[in-house]
């Protein structure tokens, strides 16, 4: 089983890609954003740094996928490869931040490495409206996402729905990230374990 969790920045996809490995005993793959050398410059300057943080994020994620999730047999991955280009790309692009060159040397890229690719046995997107994100951000304090743009998180945001709303590869769990929390709540995340559980996934009798 392969679950993936996907959502904007400060959705909460971490804490619950942790909840949900120690629930099953599943492996977790976690973001690898505090080895990326351009990001602090990035938010700084995204213009100038998109093409680079991408790139790293893409080489990462693929090495990530292939080592760690392709064999796998029990996993979940916190954010995947496919939002990389279908949302983080896609929107600095769009919005002028990542010249057209640029563009379509990550896309020509992405397009080489997606057949090798495992898709998700389930994909977890968490919803969550610019003031919940902003919340969550505020609260994990990493300094160099306090001065993310509103627009771009609204505008990520956009993205995401789109994303979302056309994704195909798999069965898709929609978490209502601003009304339901699974964090503090026990019983928003007992919501969510019965939703995964109907779709196919089990407690392993031996923990």
């Amino acid at each position: 089983m392969y679950i993936a969790i996907s959502g904007n920045i400060g959705s909460g996809k971490s804490t619950l890609t942790g909840m949900i490995a120690a629930r099953y005993s599943l492996t977790p793959v976690y973001e690898a954003f505090e080895d990326n050398p351009y990001l602090q410059d990035f938010y700084q300057d995204m213009r100038r740094y998109s093409f680079h943080s991408q790139v790293f994020f893409l080489s990462k994620r693929l090495s990530q996928h292939l080592t760690l999730v392709n064999g796998a047999e029990r996993v979940i991955q916190d954010r995947t490869i496919f939002e990389d280009a279908g949302v983080f790309a896609r929107n600095l692009y769009e919005s002028g931040q990542m010249e057209d060159r640029d563009w379509r040397t990550y896309d020509s890229l992405y397009g080489g490495i997606l057949p090798a690719l495992r898709t998700p046995d389930l994909l977890i997107h968490i919803d969550g409206s610019l003031p919940t994100l902003r919340r969550r951000i505020a609260m994990r304090g990493r300094a160099y996402e306090q001065t993310i743009p509103d627009e771009y998180l609204e505008r990520l945001g956009r993205l995401y729905d789109a994303w979302a709303a056309g994704y195909q590869h798999s069965p898709l769990l929609r978490i209502p990230g601003d009304t339901l929390d699974f964090v503090a709540d026990p019983e928003g995340f007992g919501w969510v374990c019965r939703q995964i559980e109907q779709r196919g996934l089990r407690e392993p009798i031996l923990r």
